[in-house]
């Protein structure tokens, strides 16, 4: 794979001293997508959604026609998916997949139930590996996901677990999906993040749980811009973008 960060730069291991993670995990909806690229832009630094490579790779096998729970075919898959983000500064950045502009596809709900499935995979986790860390680049990162700060980036100086109350987060999920035209049923989104959240916290491998070191973030009744900065307090002024 070819990936390149949101703000469109091919990253690259910085020489000496690996360049310092920021990382920020938590279930489905805890906003930590939207907090993640607000971070990294006030940073200066790149920006990792992992979320949208497991989603991206689900719907390349999806075009491919093959079985999710075919692991070493979806792990295969993996190997030979393009994956490149499109972007810059505090707004989600376009996914292209294969070529093709699969942003608005991967945000639906299929998307990430189809992430969550293959997530569970070794094989894919595997595959997947190598491509999160290698974003990994100077100035700093900033990686959101499920295992970044336990699997992943188990190194990272910084890192948080953000959540959020199962109801406020289908309200929210709700909500974006409603602003962006699409029509979904609050209780069957509200089932399904539920159902996600046993997934991704009972599955053998990188289970979503907070790192040892993770500072443990509840983002119920907070706004964005409260948990932004509660986030930031985190770097010192001397890493960040003068």
């Amino acid at each position: 794979m070819s990936p390149s960060t949101s703000r469109g730069r091919d990253p690259a291991t910085a020489a000496g001293a690996p360049a310092p993670v920021l990382t920020i995990d938590g279930p489905s909806g805890s906003g930590k997508g939207t907090v993640s690229r607000m971070v990294a832009h006030a940073l200066g630094w790149h920006y990792l959604d992992s979320g949208a490579l497991y989603r991206a790779v689900g719907l390349a096998a999806a075009w491919e026609q093959i079985d999710l729970s075919d692991a070493e075919a979806v792990a295969a898959c993996a190997s030979r998916t393009v994956i490149r983000f499109d972007g810059d500064g505090e707004g989600e950045p376009k996914v292209w997949v294969n070529g093709k502009d699969a942003t608005h596809q991967l945000r639906m709900e299929t998307a990430g139930a189809a992430a969550s499935a293959i997530a569970a995979h070794p094989p894919v986790r595997s595959a997947l590996t190598d491509l999160q860390r290698s974003f990994r680049a100077d100035p700093g990162l900033v990686a959101d996901g499920r295992d970044m700060g336990t699997v992943i980036f188990p190194d990272a100086p910084f890192k948080v677990f953000l959540t959020a109350s199962a109801e406020e987060r289908a309200h929210r999920r709700h909500k974006q999906l409603k602003e962006k035209g699409v029509s979904v049923n609050f209780d069957s989104l509200l089932h399904e993040i539920s159902a996600r959240d046993e997934r991704d916290a009972s599955r053998a491998v990188a289970p979503l749980k907070p790192a040892s070191d993770a500072l443990f973030l509840d983002s119920t009744g907070r706004s964005i811009g409260e948990v932004v900065q509660h986030v930031l307090a985190l770097v010192p002024e001397s890493m960040r973008r003068p």
